[in-house]
This record gives C-alpha cells, sequence and structure tokens, in this order.
C-alpha cells in the first residue's frame, strides 16, 4: 500500500495570520506546475475548501478529528489524495486551538501528527521584528511530535523588516522558506459567517485565487517547500483509504430495479455540503441528482428523498420565496412521507418564514435573523427514530449560525444535546430531519444506508 503521499500543513499562531492566502496560493502554484495537489482543511470548514478546489481542480476535503473521529483523519486524506502527487492542507485557528475542553482534539497540531506531515507556519510579521524568533521558537518546541519545517513571514513591511525578521529568526533554527509582503495582500470578501462563498462570486474568486498564487510564486520558496513536502514519509499505523462502499455494504438490485433519485441542493444559497456524503449515499445505491432551488421551479424528475445542507438562504430569502413553484414541490414530497434530510440553512428552508418571506412551510416554525453567533461542537444523540437514524444514535455536530428558529407546536425533537447547556434541538416529522447542526456521515456510514433505505420504501 503506497502511503506516502508528499504533504504540507500549513498553520499560524492564531487566525487572521494569512493561512488562507499562503496554503490556497499554494495549491495553485504548485497545480501551475503541473502537479496534481489534493486539497485538506482541518476542522468544519465549507467555505475554505471551495477556494482550494479552484486552486487545484480537485474537490476540497474536510478532516475533522472531533466529528470524525481522530481513527478517519488519516484514512480521510488519503481517500482524498488517491492519484494525487503532493496534498497541502490548511489549519484551523492557532496550531494548538482544538475543540473548546477537549485539549488538542481537533487541532491542527493533531491533525499534524496523526499525517506525520511537516508544519510550515504563518507568521503575521506586521508589528514585531526581533520577538518573531521568540514566537517561532515557542511554537517549535511547545509538543516535540510536532515537526515545524519552516516559516513563512506574512505582512512584511520593507527590505530592511525582513532583514531584521530573518536575522532573528537566524537563532531560532526554522528556516524562512517565504516572504509576503504588506502591501499585496489578497481581499476576499466576508460577511457574517466568514468568506462570501466561490458559488456566490465565481469570476471573482478565480481572481483571488490567481492572485493568491502570484504573491506565494513571487515570495516563497516553492522548491523549498516540495521538497519538505516529500521528506514526510508513510503515514503513521500505514493506514488505508477510506471507502465509502465498504461499510456501507451496497444493497443488491434486482433486475430492472432503478436507483432511486435523491436531490441534493446546491446552487449559492446551499454551498455547505462534505463531498463524503454524496459519495456515502452513491454507494449506499442512490443515484444523487443536484438542483438549485434559486433556479429550478421543480424537483429533479422521480426524485424519492431530498438533502438540504448548510449555507446562505438568509442573504437569498426573497429569492428562494420567490420559487413558489419549488417551495411547493418541497412541501407536497414532505407531505408524502419521502425522505428529507435539512442541515442548518435547510432547516431554515424548512420553516414557514424567514425573515418574514414565505418559505416551504413543512416545519410549523419561523427563523429570522439576530446579532448572536452561535457557534461550536456539539455531542447529540437521536432522540427518537428518524431517517437517519435510530433513537439512541450518538453522534458529533458543529453548530454556525445567526439565526434563531421559532417553533410551534406538536414536532417532536430531533437531538439531545449536552453543550453547552443540555437541551433538545432540532424536527423530526414523518420523514422529516430538520437541525442546525452539522455532521459528518463518515462517522456514521450507516445514516447513509438508512436514508437511501428509506428513499426506496417510501
Amino acid at each position: 500500500m503506497v502511503t506516502a503521499v508528499p504533504r504540507l500543513v500549513v498553520a499560524a499562531p492564531s487566525s487572521g495570520s494569512g493561512k488562507t492566502t499562503v496554503a490556497t496560493g499554494l495549491m495553485a502554484a504548485f497545480a501551475a506546475r503541473g502537479l496534481a495537489v489534493s486539497p485538506h482543511k482541518v476542522g468544519p470548514d465549507y467555505i475554505d475548501p471551495g477556494y482550494h478546489a479552484l486552486a487545484t481542480g480537485r474537490v476540497g476535503r474536510n478532516l475533522d478529528a472531533y466529528l470524525c473521529g481522530p481513527e478517519l483523519v488519516a484514512p480521510l486524506f488519503l481517500h482524498g489524495a488517491r492519484g494525487c502527487d503532493l496534498a497541502v492542507v490548511e489549519g484551523v485557528m492557532g496550531l494548538y486551538d482544538g475543540a473548546g475542553g477537549e485539549g488538542e482534539l481537533a487541532s491542527t497540531a493533531q491533525v499534524a501528527k496523526l499525517l506525520g506531515a511537516p508544519v510550515v507556519l504563518v507568521v503575521d510579521a506586521s508589528s514585531q521584528s526581533r520577538s518573531v524568533a521568540a514566537l517561532v521558537h515557542g511554537f517549535a518546541s511547545w509538543d516535540p511530535r510536532v515537526r515545524v519545517g519552516g516559516v513563512i513571514l506574512n505582512k512584511v513591511g520593507s527590505d530592511r523588516h525582513e532583514e531584521l525578521l530573518r536575522e532573528a529568526l537566524d537563532s531560532a533554527g526554522v528556516p524562512v522558506l517565504g516572504v509576503l509582503r504588506r502591501v499585496a495582500q489578497v481581499e476576499t470578501p466576508s460577511r457574517h459567517l466568514g468568506l462570501v462563498p466561490v458559488a456566490e462570486r465565481r469570476s471573482a474568486a478565480v481572481e483571488a485565487v490567481a492572485s493568491m498564487a502570484e504573491q506565494v510564486v513571487r515570495g516563497c520558496d516553492l522548491q523549498a517547500l516540495e521538497a519538505l513536502a516529500r521528506s514526510a514519509g508513510a503515514l503513521p499505523g500505514d493506514p488505508a483509504p477510506w471507502d465509502p462502499a465498504s461499510p456501507t455494504h451496497q444493497p443488491t438490485r434486482s433486475a430492472g430495479e432503478r436507483a432511486p433519485v435523491v436531490a441534493v441542493a446546491g446552487g449559492p444559497a446551499f454551498t455547505f455540503s462534505y463531498a463524503e456524503h454524496t459519495e456515502l449515499l452513491t454507494a449506499a445505491g442512490a443515484e444523487v441528482v443536484t438542483f438549485d432551488p434559486l433556479r429550478d421551479a421543480r424537483l429533479p424528475g422521480g426524485t424519492a428523498g431530498l438533502v438540504i445542507g448548510g449555507g446562505f438562504p438568509e442573504v437569498y430569502a426573497a429569492e428562494l420565496s420567490a420559487n413558489a413553484p419549488l417551495r411547493e414541490a418541497v412541501a407536497a414530497l414532505a407531505l408524502s412521507g419521502a425522505p428529507v434530510a435539512a442541515e442548518c440553512a435547510g432547516l431554515l428552508y424548512l420553516c414557514r418564514e424567514l425573515d418574514g418571506q414565505p418559505m416551504c412551510g413543512v416545519l410549523d416554525a419561523t427563523a429570522r435573523m439576530s446579532d448572536r453567533l452561535t457557534l461550536g461542537y456539539r455531542d447529540a444523540v437521536a432522540v427518537g427514530d428518524s431517517v437517519l437514524a435510530a433513537a439512541g444514535t450518538r453522534m458529533r455536530g458543529h453548530e454556525f449560525h445567526r439565526t434563531v428558529v421559532e417553533p410551534g407546536a406538536g414536532a417532536a425533537p430531533a437531538w439531545g444535546v449536552r453543550a453547552p447547556v443540555r437541551r433538545v434541538e432540532g424536527f423530526v416529522q414523518q420523514g422529516v430531519h430538520a437541525s442546525y447542526l452539522h455532521t459528518h456521515w463518515a462517522s456514521r456510514p450507516g445514516v447513509a444506508r438508512r436514508f437511501v433505505e428509506r428513499c426506496r420504501t417510501s
């Protein structure tokens, strides 16, 4: 088994240091050299992988030790890196920051160790000179099992500033592999939940990725960075690649039996999804068809089940509301008892209204924007049976939204959630499972199999 995939982890002392610019720029720069580059992102973030996909021409994939468990990080990495020459993994937050109260769990440092990958530390040097050596020395020596193989200095102000930084880092024992000037920063627009997704600004996003690549090529030693990536040996424990087909035991269909059509929402309003979900649904025997609730007036022909992931429906509330024929089709499908799985944005779309705009009316609930950010990992248990899980099934999820859902009476909850306070969350109603929690089905492949089986029989 070949597991010696050349690889780098791009990390930083804190958020806002320039990880996305450097990681995406590196991916694009290596791809421009003719390398097949596998892009990865530590943590649950959906948006950065879209920019990674533009940079590499491959699906951006997440490596989340909290949602999927540490044991799946390396197998999922190898699954994404099949056939690639090199992999670049963008970290999350600061190098050693993980899930709150869980030690190193879900940190970039933990993922680097699980992958046996060298780390490139991106440092915002805009307000320091000699102190940079103490900062880099501290991060490089904090955990001897984390190999910081080099540093890229970001937001450097001048030649003299660069000279002072390099002199200081000579004593830290960590080579400088790149210097990016302050005047050349690439701006990517943000809003209440982070960067604007690629699907909403594709032309501008292509230009942004090209600018990131140009900046990296101009300021970084690509030869040294590639050599560092190639210094990584076999992955610890020699794991096998994750295979979406192996845990699902795809049922054998009788001759002539058609695969049930599972419609998956996409387009600018619904951009949050993990590639493994579609792969698991396909392996379980479904025909997955993507549709755009902003533009398509009807569901795909023969739809037997519906998956509506996360995104920004609050930004597109008026347009989603204006597409009355599709809203009516979604409501009719749900009323028929067909399986419907909705996460976060999907939950909002199924409500009676969102910020006063009529939605699908599947759930007796209203949704609205709020000033409060709800963010964090969650431990959850299924309160009752649903199209996704049997009662008592435990899953880990992630919540990330600035909306509030006010339920009516009668619907059963989907999950019992332990943190930050014990509560019930979401809706289970006929074939509908709707919740704020984003989950990663690779941690529970039976979820996809159960959903597809219900599509066959509903």
